[in-house]
């Protein structure tokens, strides 16, 4: 037969969605597998071959399981409220909601084709009222927990955009969906208290299946530092500050301290100086030039930018009089926001460098030339662990890194300081201003305050409008529908107004792992009995772009919903397999770059499809390179896997590699069968789906090359294991061939006795030198493996004595001569 893949393909996608052999059992009594894809939001654009990376990589582990007789629930779903949705409906003129609806039905159209074991009955939109009525519930578990509050506050808000972001939406200092430099602007918000599982999403990360990058990403997210408050009133004030250092061990080298430009106590401590106007200036200038206010871009820029504020700490360390400078690198939000500063700090050395601000060295090298350049101020030392500390008179000339827990003490005892801990992670920015959102289930009363809706009024749906536009007042266009915001107290029955600002994007997409299970269940989010069998997601496969925003916000979402006793665990996914970029040259900057149709360099799959079928782009995706890595797009390595699969399509379907009726299959065919399962399923194992791809070619080339039988069995195996990357190829073929279905078929196993070579490589050394490598059958004995090596290196050993032979099975001959 051609490899007609036009012919079968659309049958075999119709066949699917007809019979839909993938759809998971109502039974809890088999193994569970629980495969997902980070679901995608519903662009204008549809996909390209890059989002294909990453699905059809988890589809291969979904099928692999359910050939193991696993229930497999692997479902998909879109992720389709927020600023991309709202974004692209302004661009086209076209209402949020219709915009919407069209766009999933063209990406549902592309996912359909990959040919992906999705269950289909599984299918969610974040935009259903019925399911972002469960949303607004969680919200409201957050609320009656005292973990969503209203606040105000200065934001990091897009002058694009329109509407107020997390500090995870703006690191850098520009917006993560625009690219806009981001502003400061107070604005009433709803605030979820996320720095309340600060410890817990920390501590748990020891327990997580993860990339150790996306650990530490998490880990540094969260920023959790161990150190000293010190307490030091103001000079001619009746004020106090406080200041936090994660690195005090050094502490008597303090000669001055930095606040942030943002701080709030700043304007109370210049008030008065004859320069407060000038250190406002500067303070504008400061924080317009961080383009994101208090985010923690501030770390990555110019240290020495910093003004006088024109008071002094009366240090009770006894440093003396310590003047209190503004300085970009300190952040508001981080331990108290102003920091005692010294010499073995590199940013405070190069501030007081530039400023002649005078320095103190009481840490030093073990070696004495170092020490020398060290107190001359040549460069700055920061050794906690290894320094020698000169003071104070306790500690002097002991190693830094074992005074630690005394100099707390010390401290402590002193009245210097208190034991603290500080977080870089603040609080999530919850609401937005916009009009594509879920609804806030909140109604403000003037006699009662804020209240919740109750829970048998959600959900709170999300009105219709005309002008869905941003307003860039701080208020929702939702303000201004007065029917709907005009509501009555659910607690007096007076009158009341209803919340106006809407969630974000990912109130959505942090817990919609937990829908799918039952996607229609009307009387609660998701079943006990459910979230015991599925619970945790077994592999979750995604963007390392999501590594802190997503992933955190899910993790906490699930760590409160334990809490409320909804769900029995406090870890949403087992294990994360981050997938590479798919790259490419861009048109617009002649860079290869991730594929984007801004920089003109992607590529349809539809097209491929149609080209080439759409199991020769599911190989390719897994063979152009190691999955967790980004990978460029190569046009002639596709139409080498399509020659690939041509070949053996035919091999297979006109039986020129299968024994022929009373040809026996041979030992070494049988064996090499059996070595080649063994290795693609280790490969397999190990999520190496590249090589997995290569020993498929290396397998076929070589029985070719040697005119290897297979048997009908070996066949049908064969055909079963690499479905898991070519579906159609496989279905056809064996029902073609064999009248079978992949669907009803088993996982081949190999059998390890016939996985190891016949004939192993030797090597034979002399007094553990190299000198010949011999080839034997594996099951020889040792006698004739000696003897047959001692004849390799006959030259070696001819005119001495061999006082000893080692011996290592399949493996090494060492003649020990004396």
């Amino acid at each position: 037969m051609e490899y007609n893949f036009q012919d079968f393909e659309q049958r075999w996608q119709s066949f699917w969605a007809t019979h839909a052999p993938y759809r998971i059992k109502n039974s809890y009594d088999k193994p569970k597998y629980y495969c997902l894809d980070m679901f995608p939001y519903p662009s204008g654009d549809g996909l390209h071959v890059g989002h294909w990376k990453g699905y059809v990589f988890s589809d291969v582990f979904a099928r692999m399981k359910f050939f193991q007789g696993y229930n497999v629930l692997h479902p998909m779903g879109y992720d389709a409220f927020g600023l991309p949705a709202e974004n692209n409906a302004i661009k086209r003129g076209i209402h949020p909601e219709v915009c919407t609806k069209q766009n999933i039905e063209k990406i549902g159209a592309q996912l359909r084709t990959i040919g992906a074991m999705y269950d289909w009955d599984k299918e969610l939109s974040t935009t259903d009222p019925e399911y972002y009525k469960w949303t607004q519930w969680i919200f409201l578990k957050m609320f009656e927990r005292g973990l969503a509050y209203e606040a105000n506050m200065p934001i990091n808000w897009c002058p694009q955009c329109l509407t107020g972001l997390a500090n995870e939406e703006a690191s850098g200092g520009t917006c993560e969906r625009c690219g806009t430099a981001v502003e400061q602007k107070s604005i009433r918000q709803w605030v979820l208290k996320i720095t309340a599982y600060a410890d817990r999403l920390l501590n748990d990360l020891d327990d997580l299946d993860w990339p150790e990058k996306v650990k530490l990403m998490q880990a540094n997210w969260i920023g959790r530092s161990e150190g000293l408050k010190f307490k030091a009133r103001v000079k001619d004030m009746d004020l106090t500050i406080e200041t936090f250092s994660a690195h005090f061990e050094s502490f008597m080298a303090d000669t001055f301290v930095v606040i942030a430009p943002d701080h709030a106590l700043l304007e109370t401590l210049i008030a008065g100086t004859p320069d407060a106007q000038k250190v406002r200036d500067y303070c504008k200038y400061l924080l317009d030039k961080r383009a994101g206010g208090a985010n923690r871009a501030a770390e990555e820029e110019d240290v020495t930018e910093g003004i006088f504020t024109g008071r002094y700490i009366q240090d009770p360390c006894g440093n003396g009089e310590l003047p209190i400078w503004v300085a970009s690198f300190a952040l508001a939000h981080y331990g108290t926001g102003i920091v005692k500063c010294s010499a073995h700090d590199e940013r405070d050395f190069a501030f007081a460098k530039k400023y002649n601000i005078p320095l103190k060295v009481v840490l030093v090298p073990q070696d004495p030339a170092e020490r020398k350049k060290v107190e001359a101020l040549e460069y700055c030392y920061t050794d906690m662990k290894e320094g020698i500390l000169l003071e104070p008179s306790p500690f002097a000339g002991k190693r830094s890194g074992d005074c630690r827990a005394d100099i707390i003490k010390y401290c402590v005892e002193k009245g210097y300081a208190i034991s603290h801990v500080s977080y870089k992670l603040r609080d999530w920015i919850f609401s937005r201003q916009r009009y594509w959102g879920e609804p806030i289930p909140l109604v403000h009363c003037k006699s009662c305050g804020i209240v919740a809706v109750p829970e048998s009024q959600l959900p709170v749906l999300l009105p219709p409008v005309e002008s869905y536009q941003p307003t860039g007042t701080g208020e929702s266009p939702l303000a201004a529908i007065d029917w709907w915001v005009n509501t009555e107290c659910p607690s007096c029955n007076g009158p009341a107004k209803r919340e106006t600002n809407t969630m974000p994007q990912w109130a959505g997409s942090c817990w919609y792992f937990l829908r799918y299970p039952n996607p229609k269940l009307e009387t609660e989010p998701f079943s006990q009995q459910d979230m015991k069998y599925w619970m945790p997601v077994d592999l979750y496969v995604g963007g390392i772009e999501h590594a802190v925003l997503h992933l955190l916000y899910s993790r906490f979402y699930v760590k409160v919903l334990y809490d409320v006793g909804a769900v029995p665990f406090h870890e949403p996914f087992k294990r994360l397999f981050n997938q590479g970029m798919v790259c490419m040259k861009s048109a617009v900057t002649g860079r290869v770059e991730k594929m984007s149709k801004s920089k003109g360099n992607t590529v349809s799959p539809n097209e491929i499809a149609q080209q080439y079928g759409v199991d020769t782009l599911r190989m390719y995706m897994l063979f152009m390179g190691p999955p967790e890595l980004d990978n460029e797009w190569q046009s002639d390595s596709i139409r080498g896997v399509f020659n690939f699969l041509r070949k053996l399509w035919s091999a297979i379907s006109d039986r020129t590699i299968l024994a022929q009726d009373g040809e026996l299959v041979s030992d070494e065919s049988t064996r090499r069968f059996h070595k080649f399962l063994k290795e693609y399923s280790h490969r397999l194992d190990r999520y190496l789906v590249n090589t997995a791809v290569a020993s498929i070619m290396e397998y076929y080339n070589d029985i070719q090359s040697k005119n290897l039988k297979l048997s009908t069995e070996m066949a049908r195996d064969l055909l079963v294991a690499i479905g898991v990357m070519v579906p159609y190829f496989s279905s056809e073929l064996l029902q073609q061939c064999f009248g079978m279905q992949l669907h009803d078929q088993s996982w081949p196993v190999y059998n390890p006795q016939l996985a190891v070579d016949a004939v192993v490589e030797v090597a034979v050394q002399v007094n553990g030198k190299l000198r010949a490598t011999i080839h034997v059958e594996r099951t020889s004995e040792r006698a004739f493996v000696e003897k047959t090596a001692r004849e390799a290196v006959e030259k070696w050993i001819a005119s001495h004595t061999v006082a000893t032979v080692i011996y290592v099975p399949g493996r090494l001959v060492n003649f020990v001569i004396a």
